[in-house]
């Protein structure tokens, strides 16, 4: 992790720094916010900012977001009191760190913000698979493209790639194509010059030069621009990027990993995607099986986030009951991992008894796993209930059928984009898969309700996902 300290580097500071470093933490140091937001506009790029409380952290944070730099802050200081703390919070901090340092809380930071620990688990013989040829060709220099549903772990195997490659020790920059709108990506990834348009008031170094030496990570590669994916295909073949309003050429050296829920061939054939880019991404195609696809990794996983999230929120580490072992194998999990990882999440809030038991398993709309009901005892086998399920599953289906009837063609496509949009916890990726769109109509779509007055679901609202996001 890249850890960059912002304030006057006091003795007691630098014990912190020591710790930070003991736990693996690169730290570069600065005294001034400005000076921090230069660093980062360099390109010498951190995943976390530790900043004195006394300087304006609001500040600090306005001076990124304007350069779209998002990096998550936390505060530290000597002798400051409760109020101070929590001003510092309020102005976009994280986290308060008080001086002098406790190595524990640290090291508890450190880990919880910055979201290191995002380990390759597998016991399925599918995902084994996946990984022996990852682990045979992760220290080549070839270009890999990694494939899946939605929430499999895309950005997981990415991250595992580059940490078993030769250029384990340099920078891993992630891009999110989708989430950046296109005239703002092109300068995201290949960076400006001052004055290049109206806002660039300084140079500002691109992610490809960010990631120099290192692996660049193009997270739903399919979502780009036709004219950027041209820019883009230069960059990969002769291994040299135009700054937007620059007049030469800057070489680099990275490794390029792509990733995509949706099929490029297809994308090709359609004439969204460029055939000779897919050519050039596409040397390893690594697809990663779905969930159901590999019911082996459930209750490993569901093992691993159950222990992981206990710990974050300071509550037993319960072990999941038989029964409910039994039922979160047999649910389909259209979400994945992601969803797994939520519901588990959920689950260790939710348990009460000394373990987790079906009851304390929730889908997203709060409903039981599997439609069971509260009654079921622990270490009953797990059985879909049959009783009435064919006369239920026609009354709603007439109810459903009923309620179409006078609606607009545009009402219907509006509830049904909406409602996925919601089952999907405002994460826009996921549901542009579940709807068969791309995540540029679902966009365009939501601006247009969202300028009706429609409220529209935050992106990531309720639980949040960490590192299996699509």
């Amino acid at each position: 992790m890249r850890l960059l300290v912002v304030g006057r580097l006091s003795g007691q500071l630098a014990s912190a720094v020591k710790m930070a470093m003991a736990h693996g933490a690169k730290v570069n140091h600065v005294e001034r916010a400005d000076q921090a937001t230069e660093q980062l506009r360099r390109g010498q790029g951190a995943d976390l900012l530790m900043v004195d409380y006394q300087l304006d952290i609001a500040a600090l944070i306005a001076a990124n977001e304007a350069e779209r730099i998002t990096i998550p802050v936390v505060a530290f200081g000597v002798d400051a009191d409760a109020r101070e703390a929590a001003a510092a919070i309020k102005a976009g901090a994280k986290e308060f760190i008080p001086l002098p340092p406790d190595a524990e809380l640290i090291a508890a930071v450190l880990s919880a913000v910055a979201d290191d620990e995002k380990p390759m688990i597998s016991a399925d013989p599918s995902m084994k698979a996946v990984l022996q040829l990852a682990d045979q060709v992760a220290r080549s220099e070839a270009s890999i493209l990694i494939t899946g549903e939605s929430g499999v772990g895309k950005e997981v195997m990415a991250r595992y790639l580059h940490e078993h490659s030769r250029r384990s020790e340099r920078p891993f920059i992630s891009v999110n194509c989708a989430a950046i709108p296109d005239n703002l990506l092109e300068s995201e990834l290949f960076g400006h010059e001052k004055g290049a348009f109206t806002g660039a008031v300084a140079r500002r170094i691109g992610k490809f030069e960010e990631a120099d030496g290192g692996t660049l990570l193009l997270d739903e590669i399919s979502e780009m621009d036709a004219r950027l994916q041209a820019k883009l295909l230069r960059a990969i073949q002769e291994r040299v990027i135009d700054r937007v309003g620059g007049s030469k050429p800057v070489s680099v050296n990275i490794r390029i990993i792509a990733t995509s829920n949706r099929d490029l061939a297809k994308a090709v054939a359609e004439g969204t995607f460029r055939e000779d880019l897919l050519y050039r991404l596409n040397v390893v195609n690594l697809r990663l099986p779905s969930l159901r696809e590999r019911p082996g990794d459930i209750v490993v996983l569901a093992d691993h986030f159950i222990k992981k999230y206990a710990a974050a929120n300071g509550v037993p580490a319960r072990p999941i009951s038989a029964a409910a072992r039994q039922a979160i194998s047999a649910h389909r999990w259209p979400g994945n991992v992601r969803e797994l990882e939520n519901a588990m999440h959920r689950a260790v809030l939710l348990a009460t008894g000394p373990e987790i038991d079906v009851d304390a398993i929730r889908l997203p709309d709060g409903q039981p796993l599997g439609g069971m009901g509260a009654g079921m005892m622990a270490g009953q086998a797990y059985e879909a209930p049959q009783a009435g399920v064919a006369a239920r599953a026609a009354q709603a289906a007439d109810a459903v059928t009923r309620s179409f009837v006078g609606q607009t063609v545009a009402a219907m496509e509006k509830t049904l984009i909406l409602d996925t949009l919601t089952h999907c916890l405002g994460n826009r990726t996921h549901a542009a898969n579940i709807l068969g769109i791309s995540i540029r109509t679902l966009r365009n779509k939501l601006n247009e309700y969202a300028d009706e007055g429609t409220a529209i679901p935050a992106p990531m609202s309720g639980v949040s996902a960490s590192g299996y996001a699509a």
